[in-house]
């Protein structure tokens, strides 16, 4: 996918932009012409996929263990790493008000560009601060409060797109062809994310102005590969929100969808009261709210743990978090197609078990030989293995059960409650890490797992379509 000259995909692109935004000539082209459709959307296909290797450079600069890395350098306490997880996840709050937004304009590209790309431009502020911190005359402080308010704003104008985004993507990648595609997809990201960990923790603990100016370096470098990560998404067929609506949905629900509608449940007219009234969708948001705060509990602390507990090396961390990267590389694409053939639901409640028993397997982990490299590098291929499935197949129940009429309100409304329920699992395990005794991590790992097994108990009763 990734070998399609862009070159050749641009003219595609932009001709079923332009075929797209009458309402009349969607529906007349797609009919007479749908070769033209299909090519589009096997170029979108390939640019999504270069997307997702772009965002996740950026995604590595900005985020996980480097900036946990940076810090800690910076003498952060645990209820700083609490904040930093959980605000990014409260501001989904944000997404109703996006996914509003979004259906009034004329184009999910130019939306995209507009939200995640000013988005990405504001990490640029951190990036000036930390390289010129000595110039400027900042402390550790001021850097731990600035890369704060950085990701608050960049996560609020993210939360404003991500729901547009992800109904773009539904209305672009086949039904049929979901688990599969997001499994290659995610399996190039995951490679991505292999090889650049490791690069970039050895450029930041070898760079020559220190781990803090080295991390400034890569962070900059990663805004740019974020900022082409959305030059990518140009070659996507655009998508008038009003077409999703109306002539695009009934060209898809004739067509590519006509075998599906009998799974349906009937909704209202009116977008707002369809959601309360879905009670399918009402109980897989009761599932995920709750696997979200369990989850939360203990996953940003494990990096903390560490580092901070055991006393790792940074190389270290960069290095399990490779080999976690790796196991997600090899296995999503199994878990994609084995969802096409029994479906996401089973494979979460199946999956979610072991994911849910994996902190316990933290407990009396230490910084002994063994652990170092044996124990703790098959736990983080362990876990990677796992929560490829997980990620892929909640992506996957999302889309499934949303209805394709006003999709992204459904997708906020969900990236709100999880986004509610994770910063609240978030706070609770920080509080828990920052005031609790001696074994106060371990404690909150043991915590989690209960909670997750209990989460899982909703997911019985969620319908999936076939």
């Amino acid at each position: 996918m990734t070998s399609v000259p862009i070159q050749k995909a641009a003219p595609v692109a932009l001709e079923i932009t332009q075929i797209t935004t009458p309402q009349s000539a969607l529906a007349s082209t797609t009919k007479t012409n749908p070769q033209v459709f299909k090519d589009g959307i096997r170029t979108s296909l390939r640019a999504s996929t270069l997307d997702a290797v772009f965002a996740t450079v950026f995604g590595v600069a900005t985020g996980g263990i480097l900036l946990s890395n940076f810090l800690l350098e910076l003498g952060a306490s645990p209820v700083v790493f609490g904040m930093l997880s959980s605000i990014p996840m409260l501001v989904n709050l944000i997404q109703p008000l996006g996914a509003y937004l979004s259906e009034r304009s004329s184009s999910r590209f130019y939306y995209s560009v507009r939200t995640h790309g000013i988005a990405r431009l504001l990490w640029l502020i951190l990036g000036i601060g930390i390289i010129g911190s000595s110039w400027l005359g900042l402390t550790s402080g001021q850097l731990i409060l600035l890369t704060l308010w950085v990701v608050l704003f960049s996560s609020l104008l993210g939360g404003l797109g991500t729901a547009s985004w992800l109904s773009w993507l539904a209305m672009i990648v086949p039904r049929r062809l979901r688990g599969s595609y997001f499994g290659i997809r995610n399996s190039a990201a995951s490679l991505t994310n292999l090889l650049c960990v490791p690069l970039a923790g050895l450029a930041v603990s070898h760079w020559y102005g220190g781990t803090l100016q080295g991390y400034g370096v890569v962070l900059l470098a990663g805004i740019v590969f974020g900022l082409i990560s959305l030059g990518c998404q140009y070659f996507q067929v655009d998508m008038n929100p009003a077409l999703q609506n109306s002539s695009l949905v009934k060209y898809q629900q004739s067509s590519e969808y006509a075998d599906t509608e009998k799974d349906k449940i009937p909704t209202p007219p009116n977008e707002f009261a369809s959601i309360w009234s879905n009670c399918n969708f009402l109980r897989f948001l009761l599932y995920f709210g709750l696997w979200m705060l369990a989850v939360n509990i203990s996953a940003p602390f494990f990096n903390f743990y560490m580092l901070d507990q055991l006393h790792l090396d940074v190389s270290y961390v960069t290095l399990y978090g490779s080999l976690q990267a790796g196991a997600n590389m090899l296995l999503i694409v199994l878990w994609g197609k084995l969802a096409d053939k029994i479906g996401n639901r089973r494979i979460l409640m199946l999956i979610g078990i072991l994911v849910a028993l994996t902190p316990l397997l933290w407990m009396g982990v230490s910084a002994n030989t063994w652990n170092i490299w044996l124990w703790l590098p098959l736990l983080h291929i362990f876990t990677g293995g796992t929560w490829a499935a997980i990620d892929l197949c909640n992506n996957n129940m999302q889309l499934g059960i949303a209805p394709v009429k006003n999709q992204s309100i459904y997708f906020a409304i969900a990236s709100a409650v999880a986004g509610v329920s994770g910063a609240l699992g978030t706070t609770i395990g920080s509080f828990i890490a920052q005031f609790g005794e001696q074994g106060g991590l371990l404690g909150l790992f043991a915590l989690s797992s209960v909670c997750r097994l209990v989460a899982i108990v909703p997911l019985m009763f969620v319908k999936e379509p076939h």
